[in-house]
């Protein structure tokens, strides 16, 4: 991808000949995979069961999840992020169980909006997962996966190596 900006082409975010990861096994027989439409059934009840703790999250830098959420509007939304993810603009993965009955969390890896980092990164899961060996082994797996499978060299690990609220602090890059 590259993009123009008033000062001309602005270097792709990534290769354009890399290929980004389809399935990533976590050792608790979990799963990261990109999130797509058709599952806005397992995201639905993921999302808003654990909508208080992820607005405390995400809120303020993102403004989601909001409170009303419908259906039809989460589909909208994980269809977007399908879409970016064939682009190569912005990566969501699901993290689900073996069987994919259960969406368990999501992580995010963004092009950087703010100075000093190559990627801006984050996770979550869903409340009843907090402290678990799931959460305990995805929070192990994440930088790892990314030093060996991903072409960034200084990802930015945000709510981990700095607070959301240092973050939006930030100036943003230019455009």
């Amino acid at each position: 991808m590259t993009d123009e900006s008033p000062s001309g082409p602005r270097v792709p975010w990534l290769p354009q000949d890399w290929q980004h990861p389809v399935r990533v096994e976590l050792a608790t027989g979990h799963h990261l995979r990109p999130i797509r439409a058709d599952d806005t059934e397992l995201d639905m009840p993921a999302v808003m069961g654990s909508r208080e703790r992820l607005w405390s999250i995400y809120g303020e830098a993102w403004g989601w999840p909001p409170a009303t959420m419908t259906a039809e509007q989460d589909r909208e939304d994980l269809q977007r992020h399908a879409e970016e993810i064939e682009a190569h603009e912005s990566f969501n993965y699901a993290l689900l169980d073996a069987h994919e009955t259960e969406l368990i969390g999501c992580l995010y890896i963004d092009p950087p909006e703010k100075p000093g980092a190559d990627a801006e990164i984050s996770w979550w899961v869903r409340d009843e997962y907090v402290g678990s060996p799931v959460e305990e082994a995805l929070d192990a797996l994440v930088p790892t996966w990314i030093a060996e499978d991903w072409p960034l060299t200084a990802p930015r690990y945000v709510g981990r190596d700095l607070t959301w609220q240092d973050w939006m602090a930030l100036p943003d890059l230019e455009a």
